[in-house]
């Protein structure tokens, strides 16, 4: 089991390792494993979802690698957000097509973001794990 203090660990080393300067947080209150907020430049984390998704997740990492490739996709956004200045007011006021179009978008973007990140190491982990969540997203 991952307790907060790991993966606030795991989070700083990755950041470090980066040299990238992103806030991070634990929220027990958030219903995603993860989460990056572009307005507060903040990662936060729930590690009770967290650990259920690594038990959803069925992919061979440890589980410090595990919680590496979900901050890798996190940093993805961050780097998306920082390329691609989106008119975030469409996920709020926008059309239902519109709201689905621009989230498909900035999804995809995070992944492949987030993938320049990654460490030659963990590239087909990182990939596997795209595959598979997004398995888990049909169901």
């Amino acid at each position: 089991m991952l307790y907060i203090w790991n993966i606030e660990n795991i989070i700083q080393n990755t950041l470090q390792e980066l040299n990238l300067e992103i806030n991070y947080d634990f929220d027990n209150s958030l219903s995603v494993p993860m989460s990056y907020n572009v307005s507060t430049n903040t990662i936060k984390f729930n590690y009770l979802q967290v650990n259920g998704y690594k038990s959803k997740i069925n992919i061979k990492v440890t589980e410090e690698n595990f919680v590496k490739l979900i901050v890798y996709r996190m940093i993805g956004y961050y780097l998306d957000y920082k390329k691609n200045k989106y008119d975030l007011r469409i996920l709020m006021f926008g059309d239902d097509e519109e709201k689905e179009d621009l989230t498909s978008k900035i999804e995809a973007n995070a992944w492949e973001f987030g993938r320049t990140v990654v460490p030659e190491q963990l590239l087909e982990s990182y990939d596997s794990f795209r595959d598979l969540d997004k398995l888990l997203l049909k169901h």
